[in-house]
Order: structure tokens, then sequence, then C-alpha cells
């Protein structure tokens, strides 16, 4: 299989990755299990923070007993999940708080948030029990049983993570970022999920696609139609002149359907601000867009500053590439997926290193073998059947 026939598969298995509705970019929660083997009826995935809960209501004794699970912002921080019988914001949460002691040991304490700046420690206004609570793979869970009143369909539930534990036994305060300011929603108990609403299934689904829009752009297509421009030109003269073009508008196509995308959730996300991916994304959209209007002004082989045209082309290009990979990776970092997906992406990157550091031997192999007087087989051709170019131009 060819360069051309392993992007087009691999376009193809991202579609459909894409246009799956069961897919996520990040972690599900039926992808957890615990080592405790306890087993819950339903498990949702929380719309901000990389939260989930795994929860099992019994409406006979009205008792909810669940599982929640979050990364706190730094290993000695803390997670939180509550009930608010009064509203659907922090203020009023009863709750519980997961963090290590000065023991290094991981404990879950009560407290309750009778304002931002009052968290009281002590009991609840429901009855807790059996609460414990674990840390593993960097991510921290909390066990509890709690008993509610008779009769409730649904609860408010806030949750929050935090980076700061006081003297390991009081939780600090916690970034004041949206999406942490949006950590709330509904549960419900009857129909066994968490409600949200319309805007934050969008926003969810729209990271989603940003994602892989730009990892199929610019952290794959692009390094792949490169490849083909430096390798296949030495064995596949003209044709790996239009496998390169149809490659690299694909990926311009597609590159500017995710930095789109990635404009929405700019205006969906008041207040939240990536400021070196954002640069990095535009400045990936500049250098493309400027190399595609180059495409239109390339010069003849023949003419005097086709040269020039080619030093700009190449410089441009590799500029691309650079950033690409680098933006895909502070996306990972943004986004937080299973972390299947980062090594995918690594290996992919390797794979691909590898075959290049294979072909550019072989070029020069070809390239240093050919006697100096010989012609079209001793150098590299630049274009269609034109003026010859030495590998290194």
């Amino acid at each position: 299989m060819g360069l051309y026939e392993s992007c087009c598969v691999i376009v193809l298995c991202f579609m459909f990755l894409l246009l799956n509705p069961q897919f996520s970019f990040s972690m599900s929660c039926t992808s957890q299990k615990f080592t405790n083997n306890k087993l819950y009826e339903h498990c949702n995935d929380l719309p901000h923070l990389n939260c989930y809960i795994h929860w099992t209501y019994n409406p006979k004794v009205s008792s909810l007993n669940l599982a929640f699970v979050a990364t706190p912002t730094k290993p000695d921080g803390w997670i939180s999940w509550g009930i608010n019988p009064i509203g659907t914001g922090m203020v009023g949460t009863q709750s519980l708080i997961a963090f290590k002691n000065l023991n290094d040991t991981i404990v879950v304490k009560t407290f309750k948030l009778n304002s931002y700046k009052s968290i009281v420690p002590g009991e609840l206004q429901y009855r807790v029990s059996n609460m414990e609570a674990m840390y593993s793979n960097e991510m921290m869970v909390i066990f509890a049983s709690v008993e509610l009143p008779k009769g409730m369909r649904e609860l408010n539930q806030v949750w929050q993570v935090g980076s700061l534990v006081l003297n390991g036994t009081f939780p600090g305060i916690h970034d004041f970022q949206l999406e942490n300011l949006n950590s709330k929603g509904k549960l419900d108990l009857m129909k066994g999920k968490n409600v949200n609403n319309g805007l934050e299934d969008s926003m969810v689904k729209n990271r989603n696609i940003h994602g892989i829009l730009n990892i199929v752009s610019w952290g794959i297509l692009f390094p792949i139609g490169i490849m083909i421009a430096r390798y296949l030109r030495t064995f596949v003269d003209p044709i790996w002149f239009y496998v390169h073009v149809t490659c690299q508008i694909s990926s311009y196509i597609i590159g500017v359907s995710g930095w789109a995308t990635g404009l929405k959730l700019g205006s969906q996300s008041k207040g939240i601000m990536y400021n070196s991916h954002r640069d990095f994304g535009i400045a990936l959209f500049c250098l493309a867009t400027l190399q595609v209007v180059a495409l239109f002004l390339r010069p003849k082989k023949e003419h005097k500053y086709r040269f020039y045209w080619n030093m700009y082309h190449h410089g441009i290009g590799y500029g691309v590439l650079v950033l690409g990979i680098i933006n895909v990776f502070k996306g990972l970092e943004i986004l937080q997926p299973v972390n299947k997906w980062k090594l995918a992406y690594i290996i992919f990157l390797s794979i691909i290193g590898g075959i290049a550091l294979i072909l550019e031997a072989i070029t020069w192999t070809i390239v240093l073998k050919k006697k100096p007087g010989e012609s079209n087989i001793n150098k590299l051709y630049d274009g269609q059947n034109g003026r010859q170019q030495h590998l290194t131009s």
C-alpha cells in the first residue's frame, strides 16, 4: 500500500469515528472499572472538568449509592461532589470532598458550602454512610451512600476540582474558569441520566469535532503530503505531484473546517482562553492559506524566480508541519482524552518518522550512485519533467 492509499485509509477511519454518535474523544465512564468490584446501574459523563459519576438509586428506601470520579488539578489537590437542596449553584451545596491528608492517605470529609467564603466542615443535611476514597492512575474516586428525602425524582448536583489542600485538612480555593463555574447540573433519578442544556451538549460535540478535524489535517495528512513530495518524486514522476497537491489541499480544507469549529467553540466559551493554542491555530491558518495562494502564483519551471519560489514553498511548508504537530499536542493537553489517543498519535509520528529516515537513505543512495553526467535519474525532479534540482533544494 502506497503513501496515498495509506493517507486515504487513515482519513476514512477518522471520519468514521467522527460520524459515529457513540464516539467521544474523551474518556467515557463506561470504560471505568473499580478494583473493589463495586457495580452501579448508571454512569454519566459530566459535561465539565472531565468528571464522571456512577450511581444506583433505590426508590424503596430512597438511597443513592455513588462513585464520583475526577482528576484533581494537581496530584495533591482535591475533588468534590455534592447536592444542592436550595438552588443550582455552589452556594448551599452539601458536599463530599476527597483529598490527601498529612499522612498521605486519601480521605473523604463532608462540608457545607454556606457562601463562596464560608465552607464549614460538619454533618450534612442528608445522612451519608459508607464514605471512602481512592487514588489510582492520576484519578481520585469518592464512594458514598446518601439517604435522600422520600419521593425525590431529581437532584441538583455540583462537582469541582482544586489544586490546594491547606495543612492537609481543608480544601483551598478552586479556579474560576468557565469550566469550573459551569460544573453543575440535574441528576434525573427516574431516567438515569444527567440533564444538560443544549448548549453544553453542543460544546462537547464541537470539541470532539474540532480535535479530530485538526489531527487529521495538520497532524496526519500534511506530514504525509510532505513525505510524498520529498520521496516519491524519485520513483513516480510526475504522479507524485498530483498526489501531493491532492493530499495538501485536502489537508487545508479539513484544517479550515477544524479552525472554523474552533472559532465557534470560542464564541460559546466566553471567559475560557487557551492563548497559545489559539495563536498557533491562527498562525497555521495564515501560513497554510499563503501556501494555497502561492500554488496559483507558481512560476514556470524555466522562470528565473522558480528557485526562490521553491525556497519559499519549502520553508512555509516545513513551518506548517512543525506548528501543526506542536498544536496537536497542545490540543490534546486541553481535551485530556484517554491516554491511548495521545499514545496512538505518538506511535503514528514514530512510524512515519522511521519511514522518512528509510526513504531518505534510499533516495540519497540513488542520487550518490549515479554518475555526475547521467541525466534524468541522477537528480530529483522539481515538478513535472522540468528543471532538475538536487535533493537538498
